[in-house]
């Protein structure tokens, strides 16, 4: 399918990534549907989304598809395409392509993941907001943390420009000292997006097709990558673990708590 979008609105597409297993977790549950203070993960996600008036919302899903559609049914404006096998987050993406080529080519797409529920509406509108003011074809917001373990780096040229996301796998020993990190935040203008997707390999440590190498190769078109440092850090973390999970709840219970005390 051709990589020209066709149609436009004024209102963001959200992709988020939901087909991993999880095989951390130590259970046959998506990972993304781990409860966590009430509702699943990757609920948590689209609720910000539609928060920052995300009018359309797709699930790419794998493991445990028919547990997401199930969960989701009946709610407006969602739509789910399907990862198998799953080859990288690239791949993952890619697997909208039918449904993002209706869109128009400056048509704001922001791509996240399910398994980061402590995502907040407000930060989304930062990284919006960023991304219409730089023009550029692609957004990326970071965040810099004390522990980066796991993460993708943001690396910089010496003038402190952004160079690329190196992967935690495919990262130098000096590479991993960066605390700079990629949180997998994202938005694209969805043209760049489909013509650039088609162009990822996976020659890599996880033999992975990975979206993050969007933002080396854009600019090599001439094409702008801005890059925000929109995320507190109290947002980066992802669930892989059950004792992650765990602490992620606690951060959300703490969060629906902070109204009340407040108010005391």
């Amino acid at each position: 399918m051709s990589a020209i979008c066709k149609s436009s609105s004024n209102s963001p597409v959200a992709v988020i990534l939901a087909a991993g297993k999880g095989t951390r977790m130590g259970s046959d549950l998506p990972k993304v549907m781990h409860p966590a203070h009430g509702k699943p993960l990757v609920e948590w996600v689209v609720d910000a989304c539609r928060a920052a008036d995300c009018t359309r919302i797709i699930l790419v899903v794998g493991h445990g598809a028919a547990l997401l559609r199930a969960h989701f049914a009946g709610q407006p404006n969602l739509e789910f395409v399907m990862q198998e096998p799953q080859l990288g987050t690239g791949h993952a993406v890619d697997q909208a392509r039918p449904l993002l080529a209706t869109l128009a080519p400056d048509q704001e797409v922001l791509v996240l993941c399910g398994d980061g529920p402590l995502i907040r509406a407000s930060t989304i509108r930062t990284l919006l907001k960023a991304h219409r003011q730089s023009g550029a074809a692609a957004t990326l917001a970071t965040s810099v943390i004390a522990n980066a373990d796991t993460y993708g780096r943001i690396v910089r040229d010496g003038s402190g420009r952004f160079d690329r996301i190196i992967e935690q796998k495919d990262a130098t020993t000096a590479q991993r000292s960066i605390r700079e990190v990629n949180p997998s935040y994202y938005c694209f203008a969805c043209g760049p997006l489909l013509s650039h997707l088609s162009r990822i390999n996976n020659r890599n440590a996880s033999g992975e097709y990975y979206l993050t190498d969007l933002f080396h190769l854009i600019p090599k078109d001439g094409l702008a990558v801005h890059v925000v440092d929109a995320v507190p850090p109290e947002e980066v973390l992802s669930v892989n673990t059950p004792a992650q999970l765990a602490e992620v709840a606690l951060i959300l219970k703490s969060r629906a708590l902070q109204p009340l005390e407040a108010t005391r």
